[in-house]
C-alpha cells in the first residue's frame, strides 16, 4: 500500500502590518532637511525681522528639536521619535559646549595672527617703547622654567606611580599616598606659588624672585598629575607579564625596567606630555615667584625671568601710553602659547598612536 505525504505547508511571505522592520520611515535626509529649516527660521528672524539672537537660536532649535520628533511620532511611532529626539539633545548639548571654544579660539587668532612677524619671535622688550619689540625673552623663561618643572615633576610623579603599583598595592602607606596625592591634585595655583615663594623666602629673604622657584612652584602642579596618569597606565599592564618574569626568576625591579615599562610608554609619555600642557599657561604662581622683566634671562636662579602667561598678563593690566601695542602683543603672546599647548597635545596624540601596541591603534 502506497502513502502518500502530506502536502508540506507553504511558506507565507505576505507582510504583515504592524511589524517594526514595516513601519513607515521618513526619507533619508530629513535629518538635514530639519536643521535647514532651524538655520533659515533662524537667520530669518535675526536678519530679516531683528530679532535679538538668542530668542532666534531658541526658535529655530524648536524646528528642529520639537517639530521634527512630532512628526517623526506622527509616521514612525513613538519609539523611533524618542530615539530622534534624545540624538537632538546630545547634539545641542555638544554645539553648546563648543560655543566657548570656538568663540575663544577665534578671538585669539583674529587678535593674535596679525601681531606675528619675524621681530615678535626674535626680539624681546628691552628699551622698547610703544611698537616693536617681541617675546623672545618670554619664550624662552617658559620653555627653561617648564623643562626645570618636568625634570623634577616626572622622576618623582613617575617613581610614585610605580611604588603604588608594584610595591604598595593596597597597604596603609599607599593609601595615605594616594590621599595626598588627590589632596595635591585639587589645590589652587595661587596656593603653589605661595608655597615655593615662601621656601625661598627661608633660604633667601623677602623679595626674592628666581626662574628656579617657579619651576618649583610648577612642580607642586605637575608632579600629582604625573602620579595619576603613571599609575592608571601601569595598571594597565596585564599581570599575566610581570607573573611570567617571576617565573623564568626575573628580580622584580629588572621586571619593572624591561617590562612593565616598556609595556606602558605609550601611556606614561602621553601622560607626561598633558602634565606639561598642563602647567605651561599657569599664570599666579609665576606672577608670585619669578615676576616679570623686560630683558633676556637664561639663569633660572639670578632675578627675574620673564613668561609667556605672565608677559601677556602685564601687557593687559600695564599697557603703558599708547596701550594698543602692549595690548596686540599681549594677544600674540597668547596665540603662540595656545600654539604650544596644542603642538603638546598633538605630540601625546601621536605618541599614543604610534607606540600603542597594534591592535589599541
Amino acid at each position: 500500500m502506497t502513502t502518500t505525504a502530506p502536502p508540506r505547508p507553504q511558506r507565507d511571505d505576505t507582510p504583515v502590518r504592524g511589524r517594526g522592520w514595516q513601519q513607515p520611515q521618513l526619507p533619508r535626509g530629513t535629518s538635514w532637511y530639519a536643521l535647514a529649516l532651524a538655520v533659515v527660521v533662524t537667520s530669518g528672524l535675526h536678519a530679516g525681522l531683528a530679532i535679538a539672537l538668542l530668542p532666534a537660536l531658541l526658535a529655530g532649535w524648536a524646528v528642529i528639536g520639537i517639530g521634527y520628533p512630532v512628526v517623526s511620532y506622527a509616521i514612525e511611532g513613538r519609539r523611533k521619535a524618542l530615539d530622534r529626539l534624545v540624538t537632538i539633545v546630545v547634539a545641542s548639548a555638544f554645539a553648546m559646549a563648543m560655543v566657548p571654544l570656538v568663540s575663544i579660539l577665534w578671538t585669539v587668532v583674529k587678535n593674535g595672527l596679525p601681531v606675528l612677524s619675524a621681530e615678535f619671535f626674535t626680539y624681546s622688550m628691552r628699551n622698547v617703547v610703544g611698537e616693536g619689540g617681541g617675546i623672545y625673552h618670554a619664550i624662552w623663561g617658559t620653555v627653561l622654567i617648564t623643562a626645570a618643572a618636568a625634570a623634577m615633576a616626572v622622576p618623582l610623579g613617575l617613581l610614585t606611580a610605580i611604588f603604588l603599583v608594584e610595591y604598595g598595592g593596597d597597604g596603609r602607606l599607599a593609601k595615605v599616598v594616594r590621599f595626598l596625592v588627590d589632596v595635591m591634585t585639587g589645590i589652587p595655583s595661587i596656593v603653589a606659588g605661595l608655597f615655593a615663594y615662601a621656601l625661598f623666602v627661608v633660604a633667601f629673604g623677602p623679595g626674592v624672585r628666581m626662574g628656579f622657584a617657579g619651576a618649583v612652584a610648577l612642580t607642586v602642579l605637575m608632579t600629582p598629575v604625573v602620579v595619576r596618569s603613571s599609575e592608571e597606565m601601569l595598571q594597565l599592564v596585564p599581570h599575566e607579564l610581570r607573573e611570567a618574569a617571576y617565573a623564568l626568576g626575573v628580580p622584580r625591579w629588572r621586571t619593572i625596567v624591561k617590562v612593565v615599562l616598556p609595556t606602558a610608554l605609550a601611556g606614561l609619555v602621553t601622560g607626561i606630555t598633558l602634565a606639561v600642557a598642563r602647567v605651561i599657561g599657569e599664570t599666579a604662581p609665576l606672577l608670585i615667584t619669578v615676576g616679570i622683566t623686560d630683558s633676556t634671562n637664561f639663569n633660572l636662579s639670578d632675578g627675574r625671568m620673564a613668561t609667556l602667561p605672565v608677559f601677556t598678563y602685564s601687557s593687559i593690566m600695564s599697557p603703558g601710553v599708547p596701550p594698543e601695542p602692549s595690548i596686540a602683543r599681549a594677544w600674540g603672546a597668547a596665540l603662540v602659547l595656545m600654539l604650544i599647548v596644542m603642538v603638546l597635545n598633538l605630540v601625546a596624540r601621536l605618541v599614543t598612536h604610534f607606540f600603542s601596541p597594534k591592535d589599541k591603534r
